[in-house]
C-alpha cells in the first residue's frame, strides 16, 4: 500500500542545473533530507547540518544537485536507493 503522490513540478536535470549554493537553496527549508550514499541512506536535518558536508552528499561530481531529487512535502529524497523509496511510498 503506497501513498497517493502526484507530480507538481518536474525538472529535467540535463536542462536545468542546481550547482552549489543553488542546490543548498533548494533543500535549505526542508525538515529532513535523505541521501542515498552507496549502500547507506544518510539522514540530514538542514537546520542543524554541516552545510559543507551536506553539499558534498547532495551534489554529484559536476557540482550540481544529484538526480533523482524528489520532494514530498518538506522532505527531500536525493539519489537512488530502493529502500529509501520504499520508505517514502510505504
Amino acid at each position: 500500500m503506497g501513498k497517493n503522490v502526484s507530480i507538481v513540478k518536474e525538472v529535467d536535470a540535463k536542462k536545468e542545473a542546481y550547482p552549489g549554493e543553488a542546490a543548498w537553496q533548494v533543500i535549505a527549508g526542508a525538515e529532513k533530507v535523505y541521501v542515498a550514499a552507496g549502500k547507506k541512506i544518510i539522514e540530514f536535518d538542514p537546520a542543524g547540518a554541516d552545510k559543507g558536508l551536506m553539499l558534498k552528499k547532495i551534489t554529484g561530481p559536476s557540482g550540481n544537485l544529484r538526480a533523482p531529487a524528489l520532494r514530498l512535502g518538506k522532505v527531500f529524497y536525493i539519489g537512488f536507493h530502493p529502500e529509501m523509496y520504499e520508505k517514502m511510498t510505504g
